[in-house]
């Protein structure tokens, strides 16, 4: 594997991706894509953390921790990876997010996605280029800002009287409003605790974000913070293949990525078109009922025999999936 892999060049790396794009286009004409539904993409970067200093490109970022810093997009409602890039450690968050879109809304518009398509992102992806690029293609978006001085400028001109208060956690207090930011809509949210604890941050805490949507302030400033959803695809990916990056060579741990992320794509396909009535998220779950079947291998007289389950609890769910994915027609 590590002598395959080494054999890769950035121009293999990209033949690799497109064939993620190729296998994301079957897929969703076989029938796991949101077709004319509505599309919500959430984009975000992780460090994948390294041991040694022999790793080419890895470095030191935000978390100062030595690795290097991918960055993700993901399908929001069945946890699939859309595209995915390697990037050296050190790399800013935002590096590279222009190009990253184009690529990625090419791919979503040849693998058949027609309906409103949303593109959420923390304010680490915040890029006015970015903004213009998405109004232009037709995309709706929502992305985090940092409260630099005329954001909060901006923010505390809010009157008083146009914060509404929305649920939160015991012991705290949140409030919702909106104005106007280099002529975008600006939704912030704020935050303080109450009761004992409010002596420890006794004043408000503010997260904004902007927005070309139209719809109601409760509406998008909700949407928004479901963004958190790409936590559980990174989380998964760090479970399997991107637990550790295998070589020292950077394009090398560049195909790795890549094919963590088809590896991870298929078992979701594998549930979205043979069990699409289950409602597994956790792609460890997956793995245990589908492929990681128990077990084990004897030898008697020079011959190996292999034991399986005689009552796996999960076989029925590993025999419809199978059946229903051997029904699928075969590609053009």
């Amino acid at each position: 594997m590590g002598t395959f892999l080494r054999a890769f060049t950035f121009g293999h790396v990209r033949q690799l991706d497109a064939l993620l794009g190729q296998a994301l286009e079957r897929a969703w004409k076989a029938g796991a894509g949101p077709g004319e539904e509505r599309l919500v993409v959430d984009v975000d970067s992780f460090v994948g953390e390294v041991c040694g200093r022999l790793k080419q490109g890895a470095g030191y970022g935000y978390t100062k921790l030595l690795g290097y810093h991918p960055i993700l997009a993901t399908r929001a409602d069945t946890r699939e990876a859309l595209h995915i890039r390697l990037r050296k450690g050190s790399a800013n968050t935002q590096r590279g997010m222009l190009r990253f879109c184009e690529e990625l809304i090419a791919r979503v518009d040849r693998a058949g996605a027609s309906g409103v398509k949303l593109l959420r992102a923390d304010s680490g992806f915040w890029n006015t280029k970015v903004f213009e690029y998405l109004e232009k293609m037709g995309w709706e978006y929502s992305i985090g800002v940092r409260m630099i001085k005329t954001v909060r400028a901006a923010v505390e001109a809010i009157d008083e009287d146009a914060w509404q208060r929305i649920d939160y956690t015991q012991g705290g207090e949140a409030q919702i409003a909106e104005t106007v930011y280099g002529e975008r809509r600006l939704i912030v949210r704020r935050t303080r605790l109450l009761g004992a604890q409010a002596e420890l941050w006794p004043d408000w805490r503010h997260f904004a974000f902007i927005t070309n949507r139209t719809d109601t302030l409760a509406v998008v400033e909700a949407e928004h913070r479901d963004h958190a959803v790409v936590e559980q695809v990174i989380a998964d990916l760090k479970d399997q293949a991107l637990a550790h990056f295998p070589s020292g060579e950077f394009h090398a741990n560049g195909a790795w990525t890549v094919l963590a992320a088809l590896a991870h794509n298929l078992l979701r396909w594998t549930q979205l078109l043979g069990l699409p009535d289950t409602t597994v998220r956790a792609a460890r779950t997956l793995r245990r009922r589908l492929l990681a079947v128990p077990g084990r291998l004897t030898r008697h007289a020079r011959g190996w025999t292999l034991h399986l389950p005689a009552r796996w609890p999960w076989h029925g769910d590993y025999i419809r999936a199978l059946t229903r994915i051997r029904a699928l027609p075969a590609a053009a």
